[in-house]
């Protein structure tokens, strides 16, 4: 775990031996589990270090920009919204263990995976979630109560949108790790946002060598409430995404 060390402490979140061991022992589990279920396409081990665990590691640093340190940082309400193997979620938990971290997997079997490494990690304050977020942002123990969600690799912007803001409280912060050009997916984005109680900050640019390669932070504010309407039923925000252009008459 050098390399994500080294990065970790560049980020401001230096990590201690026994949360480096959790952080191997992770590594371990996603590899053994990943031979007979779909979790990564990225295999070797120091490219897991690099752009699972270290990638995921930059959600923090919102965070770290608002409270200064990592362990300024308060117990805040952290939803992963399509969690997958984990990310990011899991790994900002390890580095930051004083988080309450929901983790939001609709597939059933991925979602065995993440109840699988929390107990081997014994890590408290973690609670997996067999769901579509369309069904969960409806149900009261989910909709706006959370202070931070983090999305990656889940969906085109305007429907990534949909289905993490419902999630978040009034005054809370959407996190998501993205690659390309996000001045114009933040522009296609506009009515998403406007509809859904949004307001963009500025893409945070990641500024590590190990990735150099254009990643940057999408940084979305709750503004306003989200109206009841949203997320609309399972597989219709991607479907029709808000902002899109309706199809002609006639097609499917």
């Amino acid at each position: 775990m050098e390399l994500l060390a080294g990065g970790a402490t560049a980020l401001g979140l230096p990590l201690t031996k026994a949360q480096r061991a959790r952080f191997a022992r992770y590594q371990a589990l996603l590899l053994h589990w990943n031979t007979r279920l779909n979790l990564t396409a990225i295999t070797e081990p120091t490219a897991v270090e690099r752009l699972h665990f270290l990638d995921s590691l930059t959600c923090a640093l919102p965070l770290l920009a608002r409270w200064g340190a990592a362990a300024a940082i308060p117990p805040l309400r952290v939803i992963d919204v399509g969690s997958g193997g984990g990310f990011p979620g899991l790994p900002l938990k390890l580095a930051l263990p004083q988080l309450r971290l929901t983790l939001l997997e609709a597939t059933g079997k991925k979602a065995a995976f993440l109840a699988h490494v929390v107990a081997e990690l014994e890590l408290e304050g973690v609670t997996v979630v067999a769901e579509r977020a369309e069904i969960a942002a409806h149900q009261v123990a989910h909709r706006a109560v959370y202070d931070v969600a983090l999305a990656r690799a889940l969906a085109a912007l305007p429907v990534l949108l949909e289905l993490t803001l419902p999630f978040l409280q009034v005054g809370g912060l959407l996190v998501a790790p993205r690659k390309g050009d996000l001045a114009a997916e933040l522009a296609r984005a506009a009515l998403a946002l406007r509809e859904l109680g949004g307001a963009a900050r500025p893409p945070l640019p990641i500024a590590l060598p190990e990735l150099a390669d254009g990643r940057a932070l999408v940084l979305v504010d709750k503004a306003a409430p989200t109206p009841a309407a949203y997320p609309r039923r399972p597989g219709l925000p991607a479907k029709r995404p808000l902002g899109a252009r309706p199809r002609a008459a006639g097609g499917d």
